[in-house]
C-alpha cells in the first residue's frame, strides 16, 4: 500500500523509517517532511495545518492508501476526521479526542472526574485572579498555558517573583500566543520522569516500553525547556509493578474516560508521568508519539508498526502480540546555535565515518544547492542501541563527534540520570 505521512521533524523520520521495513508498504509520501525524509519518501509541499487543502490533495491522488498524522496542531484542527469524513483510512485521534493534549483544563478536570492520579491545580482565563492565587499559593509551583504550545508552554517556577513574572508573560505578553488565553497553575511534584508510550483503539490499550526525556537546553538541566534535547529507553527504573501500577490506575482508565466522555480515543496516547512518594502521576497526556521519544522508541519495535496502525484503525488491536527488542536505544539531539530562542538557518552540515548501525534522524533539515543544510532549531537526532543504555549513549556521543556545522550544541548527558533509582 502507499501511505502518507504528515509531519516534518524527527519523529516523522523515525515513523518513516519503520514503515519502509513494512513489507506492507509500497511508496511513502510525507508532508511537508524535511531532507533526510525525502531519501525515503516523497515530499509533498502542502501546509498540514490547512486540513481543507489535505483533504483535497489526498482526495486528488487515488493512490494513497492510508494516511498517519504524527503532530499534534493538525491533529488538535481535525485533520483526522476532515480525511475520515472523506472516506479514506487514518491513524491519529479524531479532534473531539485529540483535547486530551490541545487543552490542560481539559485533561485535568478529565483526571479530577475520573480519580485519575495527578498534580492538584487550579484553572484560570483571568489574569487578575491567577495572579491573586499565584501571590498566596506554595512555592515551587507549574504554570501551564492550557493550548498547544509546541511543548515549550509549561514553566516551573522556584520562587514567587517567577510565578508572577510567569503570569504575566502567559497571559498578558502571550509569550506561547492563544495558548496562554487560559492556564493552569499546579502543585509543583518531584520524583523521576518517564514518557510511558501507549497504542489504544478505544476498547484494548497496548504499552509501548519507556523512556526518558531531556526537556532543558543545556547539560545538568540548565536552560530553557526546548521541545527535547536528546531521550533513552527504557526508564531504568519502571519495573513490573510500576508498569502494573500505571496500566491499572492510568492507562486503562484515561481510555475509559475518553469512551465515557464520548470522546473515543484511537491513535497513540502518550501519558508523561512521575513516580511520586504517592505513587505514579500524571503530569501532562500528548495525543501522538512524542518528539523525540519515538527516535528510542521505533528502532526497538520488532513488530510491523504497519500492522499496529491498521489494528488501531479496525479495533483489532487485543487479536495482536506486539514485540520488542531487549536492549536499549539512545537519541542525542544536535540543536542550532541559540535553540530554543533566535537561530540562524542555513549553515552545511557535514559527516565523519559513522558507524553503520547508528540511526539519524533528520528533525530540521533541507538540501539547498546540493547541501544539507540546518532549518530549525533541532536538527537531528543521534540515536544508537546497545545491550544497555550506558553502551547505547557512549556509540551515539562517539558518533556524535563526526558531525559538524556552525553553531552546533548538545548536551553531553543523555542516558545518565535515574541510573540510582532503584527499579520497581
Amino acid at each position: 500500500m502507499n501511505v502518507l505521512v504528515i509531519g516534518n521533524g524527527g519523529r516523522e523520520h523515525a515513523i518513516v523509517q519503520a514503515l519502509a521495513s513494512s513489507p506492507k508498504v509500497d511508496k511513502i509520501y510525507a508532508m511537508k517532511g524535511n531532507a533526510g525524509i525525502g531519501e525515503i519518501a516523497e515530499l509533498v509541499n502542502v501546509d498540514y495545518c490547512d486540513i481543507k487543502a489535505v483533504g483535497d490533495w489526498v482526495d486528488a491522488h487515488k493512490e494513497i492508501d492510508y494516511t498517519v498524522i504524527a503532530p499534534d496542531d493538525p491533529l488538535a484542527l481535525g485533520l483526522a476526521d476532515e480525511l475520515e469524513n472523506r472516506g479514506h483510512r487514518v491513524f491519529g485521534p479524531r479532534k473531539n479526542a485529540a483535547i486530551i493534549e490541545a487543552s490542560k483544563a481539559f485533561s485535568k478536570e478529565l483526571m479530577k472526574k475520573y480519580n485519575i492520579p495527578t498534580a492538584k491545580y487550579e484553572t484560570f482565563s483571568s489574569y487578575e485572579e491567577a495572579k491573586a492565587y499565584v501571590e498566596v499559593c506554595d512555592i515551587p509551583v507549574v504554570l501551564k498555558a492550557d493550548g498547544l504550545a509546541l511543548g515549550k508552554g509549561v514553566l516551573i517556577c522556584k520562587t514567587r517573583e517567577e510565578a508572577l513574572d510567569g503570569v504575566k508573560e502567559m497571559m498578558l505578553d502571550k509569550k506561547f500566543g492563544s495558548a496562554g488565553n487560559k492556564i493552569v497553575v499546579e502543585e509543583f511534584l518531584e520524583g523521576p520522569e518517564v514518557s510511558a508510550l501507549a497504542f489504544t483503539d478505544g476498547k484494548t490499550i497496548k504499552p509501548m516500553i519507556t523512556s526518558c526525556d531531556h526537556k532543558r537546553a543545556k547539560t545538568g538541566d540548565e536552560g530553557l525547556n526546548t521541545g527535547g534535547m536528546g531521550t533513552f529507553s527504557p526508564a531504568p527504573f519502571y519495573g513490573e509493578k510500576t508498569a502494573q501500577e500505571v496500566m491499572e490506575k492510568i492507562m486503562i482508565p484515561t481510555m475509559n474516560a475518553m469512551n465515557a466522555e464520548g470522546r473515543t480515543f484511537k491513535g497513540v496516547l502518550y501519558f508523561g508521568l512521575m513516580k511520586t512518594k504517592d505513587g505514579m502521576k500524571v503530569i501532562e497526556y500528548n495525543s501522538r508519539f512524542g518528539d523525540p521519544e519515538t527516535q528510542v522508541i521505533l528502532p526497538m519495535l520488532k513488530t510491523d508498526l504497519m500492522e499496529i496502525f491498521e489494528a488501531v484503525t479496525d479495533e483489532r488491536l487485543a487479536d495482536l502480540d506486539i514485540q520488542w527488542e531487549s536492549g536499549a536505544c539512545v537519541c542525542v539531539v544536535l540543536a542550532s546555535g541559540g535553540y530554543p530562542e533566535a537561530y540562524e538557518k542555513g549553515k552545511e552540515i557535514t559527516f565523519g565515518d559513522l558507524d553503520d548501525d547508528v540511526i539519524l534522524c533528520h528533525a530540521g533539515t533541507a538540501m539547498k544547492e546540493g547541501k544539507l543544510v540546518t532549518s530549525g532549531g533541532r536538527v537531528l537526532g543521534v540515536c544508537a542501541k546497545g545491550s544497555d543504555v550506558e553502551s547505547a549513549r557512549k556509540k551515539a556521543y562517539k558518533n556524535v563527534e563526526k558531525i559538524r556545522f556552525d553553531g552546533m550544541y548538545y548536551r553531553t548527558d543523555i542516558g545518565i540520570k535515574y541510573r540510582d533509582i532503584e527499579r520497581e
